[in-house]
């Protein structure tokens, strides 16, 4: 089960956040950043929720502190505030998320099982659907035991798309993402390799690539698959 690090100074939301998380993953708690990082020293932790306003080391200074060491702990910052400037600070800092009090703890739950699972798509570098599997050490997919032998930029891609299941991708992400900001590739790009990657992936019933008309792609799973595992 996933250990999730609760920091907050609100003795009140504390206990909320840990009662509305223990049935879906180990929760343990810290007081102010301090203490997380204490814990941290102690212990594995694969989540970070963390409230930014707390004493003696608050929610930024937590996150910069892990990120200085290369930490890549997936932390959701909490706060108050709907401010523009916390957000930006926040994210550019290294938080992966942002959360406005108060809670819907619902999405929460949704927010850290993404987070989870991308980190551990990034950690493994391994995606598996059905029978599908996408090796990024080796650009290899394999289905069914057979080599689908795609193109580098065609596994880069499609790597891409399954990494965020049934989640619209625009193309400006994938050129950015997939070919770089220096790039000279445009949208005629991408249409061509999604052309060549159904067509190579014409008998994978795992997942399908869609189109999403005006804005990108999507890979949408199988409803037999639900989420790729790792």
């Amino acid at each position: 089960m996933a250990v999730i690090l609760v920091v907050e100074d609100d003795p009140s939301a504390q206990l909320l956040t840990k009662v509305k998380l223990k049935n879906h993953f180990t929760v343990v708690c810290a007081n102010d950043g301090e203490e997380a990082l204490t814990i941290m020293e102690q212990q594995r932790v694969d989540l970070i929720v963390a409230d930014i306003m707390m004493p003696n080391m608050n929610g930024y200074q937590l996150v910069q502190s892990l990120r200085e060491v290369k930490e890549e702990v997936p932390i959701i910052l909490v706060t108050a505030r709907a401010d523009f400037e916390d957000k930006r600070r926040g994210f550019a800092l290294g938080a992966d998320d942002y959360m406005v009090k108060p809670i819907n703890y619902e999405e929460l739950l949704w927010r850290i099982e993404a987070l989870l699972r991308r980190a551990k798509i990034a950690s493994e570098q391994r995606i598996v659907i059905g029978e599908s599997i996408l090796d990024a050490k080796s650009y290899q997919m394999i289905h069914n035991g057979k080599d689908m032998a795609l193109s580098k930029k065609e596994f880069e891609l499609l790597y891409k798309l399954l990494s965020y299941p049934n989640v619209i991708l625009t193309k400006n992400q994938l050129l950015e993402e997939v070919w770089g900001y220096d790039s000279d590739s445009d949208e005629n790009t991408i249409k061509t390799h999604i052309n060549r990657l159904r067509n190579k992936l014409k008998n994978v019933d795992d997942f399908a690539i869609i189109t999403a008309k005006g804005l990108g792609y999507k890979a949408e799973v199988s409803k037999d698959n639900g989420c790729p595992s790792h």
